[in-house]
């Protein structure tokens, strides 16, 4: 199971990529929800009043299935495909990436529209902060306070997250663990009777 991908968490700085008098702008951004898209590209509108096209790509989660790529009156496939492409390439999520073109008189085709998305939009993300992100789920440990140096020092050792406690005579711990690690975690800390664990 994934518990992990690449995203960022700053705006990248602008790039320009020029092809055949065309100008292509590309930014990406740190997306949380969809609805955030609208007012990422609203500004670069304008900004770029001169701009026939602002194209995009955004994916969202660990997950394959939850992205979009819009073309914006390019020709279909020609420009968020690409853009979403380079996304998929860096494993990369949680991000939108914007491509603002300016028409420089000179037809590209579907090819050459293909290959300046795409390579614009690989640019912008060669500038980018990438930063990983681990998607946890929840342990929950019971134990009595005897146990409490055991657990203590279980959670230390593998640097996991307390995410709330409730310390009395019986006690419960959550603690955040990677996906791929919850089941493992749970064995392991069943094995340590007389504490107990679920997921």
């Amino acid at each position: 199971m994934k518990d992990s991908y690449k995203t960022i968490i700053l705006p990248t700085p602008e790039i320009l990529y020029k092809e055949r008098g065309s100008k292509f702008y590309a930014t990406a951004f740190p997306l949380t929800d969809e609805s955030q898209v609208a007012e990422y590209i609203q500004p670069l509108r304008k900004k770029y009043q001169k701009a026939n096209h602002h194209c995009y790509a955004w994916k969202l989660g660990a997950t394959a299935d939850n992205y979009r790529s819009n073309d914006d009156g390019e020709p279909s496939h020609s420009a968020g495909d690409p853009i979403l492409s380079q996304i998929n390439t860096l494993e990369m999520s949680d991000i939108l990436v914007v491509v603002t073109r300016i028409f420089g008189g000179t037809k590209l085709g579907v090819g050459g529209l293909i290959q300046a998305y795409r390579e614009a939009a690989r640019q912008t993300l060669d500038e980018a902060e990438v930063v990983l992100r681990v998607i946890t789920g929840n342990v929950q440990i019971f134990f009595e306070y005897p146990q409490m140096s055991q657990v203590m020092r279980f959670i230390d050792e593998r640097q996991y997250t307390i995410k709330s406690q409730e310390l009395t005579t019986s006690c419960q711990i959550d603690i955040a663990v990677p996906l791929s690690q919850i089941d493992a975690v749970v064995e392991e800390l069943n094995k340590m009777y007389p504490i107990k664990a679920t997921s």
